[in-house]
């Protein structure tokens, strides 16, 4: 037996999302019918919505501005910048709370394997940006998989001439683990305990 069209059609789409296979998007599609037209219209408003976000002009965060809340709040310290991969991480560190620095994100890590070069990530804005920006510290949250390494090595020696001391959040995050995945303990005293890059 089939589902009606609409219902295959919803599924298909949810099976988009990362880690959705078949039976999550089935009961992800089925939640859904069984919510009120209100609030499957709100639904439907929020995920419109996602067109009127935009990447921050100067960090490349997420925003619904030319410039991100928080690169335009001026009780940050604008002189240290913690590169990330991802806005998903920006967001990790915020709720962390400790880190009242700014930051870049790259869009992603330098990977030869996948075709991804330096020029394709927003490494040529960093090192502008820093150039330009009197920064006295760069964060390197990056984590440490062979592209992250690599990403690391090639901002480090982009930099190795500015008066920028060029540092990396500590070790007690394992090698190859994502860093959308541990805990705020682990991650806080990784943060707190970075270590210049050689």
């Amino acid at each position: 037996m089939k589902y009606p069209e609409i219902l295959s059609n919803l599924i298909e789409d949810l099976k988009m999302l990362p880690g959705v296979g078949e039976k999550t998007a089935e009961r992800y599609a089925f939640s859904l019918l069984e919510k009120t037209k209100e609030d499957r219209e709100s639904f439907i408003t929020s995920v419109k919505n996602l067109d009127k976000l935009r990447k921050c002009s100067i960090c490349n965060y997420i925003t619904e501005d030319e410039i991100c809340s928080i690169c335009s709040d001026k009780s940050r310290n604008n002189k240290i910048l913690c590169v990330v991969e991802d806005a998903k991480t920006v967001l990790l560190f915020e709720k962390m709370g400790t880190f009242k620095g700014q930051y870049h994100v790259l869009n992603g890590l330098i990977s030869p394997i996948d075709n991804i070069r330096p020029e394709d990530l927003n490494i040529p804005t960093l090192i502008k940006r820093v150039i330009d920006g009197g920064h006295t510290e760069v964060i390197l949250a990056i984590k440490s998989t062979i592209e992250g390494e690599t990403t690391s090595s090639y901002i480090k020696r982009l930099l190795k001439d500015s008066n920028v001391l060029v540092t990396r959040i500590a070790n007690g995050i394992p090698i190859g683990a994502e860093i959308d995945y541990i805990d705020s303990m682990t991650l806080e005293m990784a943060f707190e305990n970075r270590n210049e890059l050689v």
